[in-house]
């Protein structure tokens, strides 16, 4: 038997003008103090100035993980308040001008942007991402095949990137498309095993496509940090349950394919086509899209193949009972996408201006996010 795996999260948030709603181009050294001060060896910095990150303790359950992410946001928000900042928790910002932005002027940031310029320079969005420990030993490659065709479901309980550059982008997922842009940043490689990961790790390396100390940025993959799986398909969570849902659930699926270690044929494409194509269809339609199913036949609802998560990975925990529960409410009532969207033609229907429009969505990200909500929604 499985022992119950631990957990961690990491939330990106942009720093926005709470009079105007526009993203901060360069934070005040005030605003990033508090930011340490709050957090301390929880906060990280990320890519561009005006966005921060929260790295979460190691959990074991999900009320620990409520507890602190609660408090965190609380007090990180209080903080930033007295300087006129928010937090804005949606993978994409509306209108936020990123040829204005400025990456974050660390060795590691300069090279990101040196190498990957226009690419980088666009990616100014936030990602939810999931560690899950696994017992010493595991191959985590194997562990990555046996779960990796769940994927796009994740996305689809996530998707919060409607909007970009002031339109409707017609993705529920637009980071994702962006993510796009990147080298190995797509789909993990169908790798058989850990021996075959260090294969194609080293000839990156030794053909220069990778650097020494290079890492990929796969929506799933083995942490070179951590005993750890990484979910980084996501998309920000402005409602920490969202966020504490989709953990849980990544964490039920990754102790099931531990436990029942079903074998995996690298040469069956045809399960990594259907990987492909329903991953493009949560970018593009969310919770809205029709899946193809474990069956590889009948395409399914969103709430339909969560069903099928469930019929093959039996709930047997409190915490994987109420992730199941939140996620049926999130595919039927929408996600942070589904509602960004209803908040804009709310307000354009009411005559506002797209400017006015998208500050109601810029305020309603806010309020989802705010510690308020989400301990409401507990």
């Amino acid at each position: 038997m499985t022992l119950p795996c631990t957990f961690g999260i990491e939330e990106e948030y942009l720093l926005v003008d709470l009079a105007s709603g526009r993203v901060q181009v360069t934070p005040s050294l005030t605003v990033m103090r508090r930011c340490r001060e709050v957090l301390g060896k929880h906060f990280a910095e990320e890519m561009f100035r005006s966005q921060v990150e929260v790295v979460s303790p190691v959990f074991t359950s999900t009320w620990e993980a409520r507890e602190f992410f609660t408090l965190s946001r609380q007090r990180l928000q209080q903080a930033l308040a007295a300087e006129g900042v928010g937090l804005y928790g949606a993978a994409s910002h509306p209108n936020a001008p990123w040829l204005k932005q400025k990456a974050r002027p660390s060795a590691h940031y300069r090279q990101v942007f040196d190498d990957y310029r226009h690419v980088a320079r666009r990616s100014l969005l936030n990602g939810l991402h999931v560690h899950v420990g696994v017992p010493g030993g595991c191959d985590r490659m194997q562990l990555i095949n046996r779960v990796v065709d769940w994927l796009p479901l994740f996305l689809a309980l996530s998707a919060s990137s409607p909007l970009w550059e002031g339109q409707e982008t017609g993705y529920m997922s637009y980071r994702r498309v962006i993510c796009g842009e990147w080298p190995h940043m797509g789909l993990p490689e169908p790798l058989a095993d850990w021996a075959a990961y260090e294969r194609y790790r080293a000839l990156l390396q030794r053909t220069g496509s990778m650097a020494e100390d290079g890492d990929f940025w796969w929506a799933i993959r083995p942490s070179r940090r951590y005993p750890t799986v990484e979910l980084r398909i996501c998309d920000a969570c402005p409602n920490l349950e969202d966020g504490l849902c989709i953990a849980a659930l990544l964490r039920h699926l990754v102790e099931h394919a531990l436990a029942h270690r079903q074998p995996w044929a690298p040469t069956n494409r045809e399960l990594r086509w259907v990987t492909q194509e329903n991953y493009w269809r949560a970018q593009r339609h969310g919770r809205h899209a029709e899946f193809i199913g474990i069956d590889g036949q009948l395409p399914v609802t969103a709430e339909g193949w969560l069903a099928q998560l469930e019929a093959q990975y039996p709930v047997d925990s409190m915490d994987a009972e109420r992730a199941f529960s939140h996620a049926r409410q999130i595919l039927r009532e929408g996600n942070s996408a589904d509602k960004q969207l209803a908040c804009l033609r709310e307000a354009r229907d009411n005559g506002l201006s797209p400017a006015q429009a998208q500050r109601q969505v810029i305020d309603q990200v806010l309020r989802q996010g705010s510690c308020t909500a989400a301990s409401s929604a507990a």
